[in-house]
């Protein structure tokens, strides 16, 4: 039986990931853990207090409630990297190096990691970025998710701790605030679009990213979780897509939707760790190890986006 600890729950991807886990192997069954509480949780018993640097506490909570499963999504995300070099670094690695320390002193754990587009640089080919290839992240963001790819491979094949990840692309869902992304202008939008604002862009219109709804990246990572260990042949971190699009493109399709929508583009300091990133993401390797397919297209999330949003605004 799975015991599953999820480290950094309160984020855009945990609270979603902690929901979609629940489903699947019971309340009981998952342990969601941060710095602190979030708003509305129903049970203290499934929520710990944790600061993923401390390992004393992460091997107490993994030890009283019998875990086997890690997820670690405690980071800080790429602006708010930028602000804070040195903290991002120190959460981004020790972090880590705490729960690969703790697996391999415990065989039976798997880890599950994720990794991101950051990880590529000015150097990378920006087209179908493939999965083998240049990388020279100018980010502290991307430099510790590509230290953080190498520990992972590392730990694997010189102690068989069953680490997993992933690469995902700019994510985009509407349980959570954005939480201080490159991409975070592509949840922004919807809020701007619904409440009738203007929207101020912080990237330039034609900067194509590659993006993801919310739900495919979930599925995503429970499926490589859930693949056969001889079926995952990267161990450093899959390559993931679903879509890309510009600041213009996304904005077209909500506009379609909410004719009101106007736009206007002043980019900031995000638009130079756009501009290092790839425009769309080769990710065959994914596709053909463990059989993954996403379920939305832009225009799909677009209309769910909108939907869900609808009814979370007229309940705040």
């Amino acid at each position: 039986m799975n015991k599953i600890l999820v480290i950094g729950a309160n984020g855009q991807l945990g609270t979603e990931l902690v929901l979609a886990l629940r489903n699947k192997f019971g309340q009981m069954n998952v342990i969601a853990s941060d710095i602190t509480k979030p708003e509305h949780h129903d049970d203290d018993s499934l929520f710990e207090i944790l600061d993923v640097k401390d390992k004393k506490r992460l091997e107490e909570i993994i030890k009283d409630h019998e875990i086997n499963q890690i997820y670690l999504l405690a980071a800080l995300l790429s602006g708010n990297a930028e602000k804070r070099p040195d903290f991002a670094w120190e959460l981004n690695m020790q972090g880590l190096f705490n729960v690969l320390d703790i697996a391999k002193e415990d065989n039976n754990i798997q880890v599950y990691w994720p990794s991101s587009i950051g990880v590529f640089g000015p150097s990378t080919p920006k087209e179908n970025t493939p999965q083998n290839t240049i990388m020279d992240p100018n980010t502290v963001y991307g430099i510790s998710k590509l230290a953080g790819e190498r520990w992972c491979e590392y730990y694997h094949s010189r102690y068989g701790v069953d680490v997993r990840s992933l690469r995902y692309p700019g994510l985009i869902g509407y349980k959570s605030l954005p939480g201080g992304g490159t991409t975070d202008y592509a949840v922004d939008i919807f809020y701007k679009a619904l409440q009738g604002d203007h929207f101020e862009c912080f990237l330039a219109e034609n900067t194509a990213l590659p993006m993801m709804y919310i739900e495919d990246a979930v599925n995503a990572t429970i499926q490589i979780m859930e693949a056969p260990a001889a079926q995952v042949k990267v161990r450093s971190s899959y390559n993931l897509a679903a879509f890309s699009f510009s600041p213009k493109e996304i904005f077209e399709v909500i506009k379609s939707r909410i004719p009101g929508l106007t736009i206007s583009y002043e980019p900031d300091f995000r638009q130079a760790i756009a501009d290092s990133w790839p425009s769309s993401i080769d990710d065959s390797e994914a596709r053909t190890d463990w059989g993954w397919v996403p379920d939305y297209n832009l225009e799909a999330m677009v209309d769910e986006m909108l939907v869900h949003l609808k009814l979370k605004l007229v309940h705040h």
